[in-house]
């Protein structure tokens, strides 16, 4: 007798197909099949058709998450070399958990070009996306920008909101370029929005006493900084440029 899968009836089809089980619609007549050469228990079968439906919407939600964290290349954990960094082996250990994320606490990575502040930031992201957090990448440059233009049609607290709505919001780059009074106001009003509900994680090359060098309001820099450090893991990394030592060719 031939075990061969056999197409489902047109109105099996129909009913999965309204339920939009679109994964148990497709591998049914393979696990029926299945099923009947191994005589599995009737729960058996309805737990393999179950499981094979909801791995399949987890890794649809995982990559639709992927997509709309906006992260600007893949970087992974397993990339990355603690050794070759600052950052101590308990905390990258700590940091990798997770947990921080949960308790709504920041990171902050702050050091010279080069040092793995991005790659551990995007590591770090796409990691939370797989274990099911909502994330969003921005540099600051751009962060300040979508700002701006929700500015200009009056919608900035619904902009804000709409980021808080990610569980962890990193913020790379910041310092690149100056902002005006207005993206330092901007920036705060994000910073203190996600105070204690969100966490943070930014990277930025200049050390926190310098960050009146490019935020120009004195005040605003001082609350915001206030709010970013309160609760934060503060990472300072050190050395030579990753980049410039591992290069190819000459200079």
């Amino acid at each position: 007798m031939s075990n061969a899968p056999i197409p489902l009836d047109a109105d099996l089809e129909a009913g999965l197909k309204r339920l939009k089980l679109s994964t148990i619609r497709r591998l049914a007549p393979e696990i029926i099949a299945t099923a009947k050469a191994q005589r599995w228990a009737p729960q058996e079968f309805l737990r393999a058709l179950l499981e094979a439906e909801i791995t399949a919407r987890d890794e649809s939600n995982c990559r639709n998450k992927m997509t709309t964290a906006r992260f600007p290349m893949v970087k992974t954990l397993d990339e990355f070399n603690v050794a070759e960094s600052t950052n101590t082996r308990a905390s990258h250990d700590y940091l990798i958990t997770l947990e921080w994320i949960h308790k709504a606490t920041n990171l902050c990575l702050v050091g010279p070009a080069g040092t793995g502040k991005s790659h551990y930031l995007i590591a770090l992201g796409r990691a939370a996306v797989t274990a099911g957090y909502k994330v969003r990448y921005f540099t600051a440059i751009e962060l300040v920008e979508q700002l701006y233009r929700a500015m200009a049609d009056n919608t900035v607290g619904k902009a804000i909101e709409q980021i808080c709505r990610n569980d962890l919001i990193i913020i790379d780059e910041i310092g690149f370029a100056p902002l005006d009074h207005t993206g330092c106001q901007l920036l705060f009003r994000l910073v203190a929005a996600a105070y204690e509900h969100r966490s943070i994680a930014i990277g930025s090359h200049n050390p926190f006493e310098q960050w009146g060098r490019f935020l120009p309001d004195q005040p605003t820099t001082v609350s915001l900084l206030d709010r970013l450090c309160h609760h934060a893991h503060i990472i300072t990394t050190t050395g030579d440029s990753y980049r410039l030592t591992h290069r190819t060719g000459g200079l």
